[in-house]
């Protein structure tokens, strides 16, 4: 007997093959979005200071 196929959501038919990311399980590092967001404000105030501190 066959096995039973897991039941899944229809795509869209724009995916013209791609692979649906959701699937997919990256290791690699993972970062909690809170501390991105706290980075990119440092170099956005860090960038600023600089233009202030050289009067560019």
């Amino acid at each position: 007997m066959p096995k039973k196929e897991k039941r899944r959501a229809p795509m869209p038919l724009s995916g013209a093959g791609l692979i649906r990311f959701f699937e997919e399980e990256i290791h690699g590092i993972k970062v909690k979005p809170v501390y991105v967001v706290i980075a990119s404000l440092m170099l956005i105030l860090s960038v600023i200071l600089a233009h202030l501190l050289t009067g560019i």
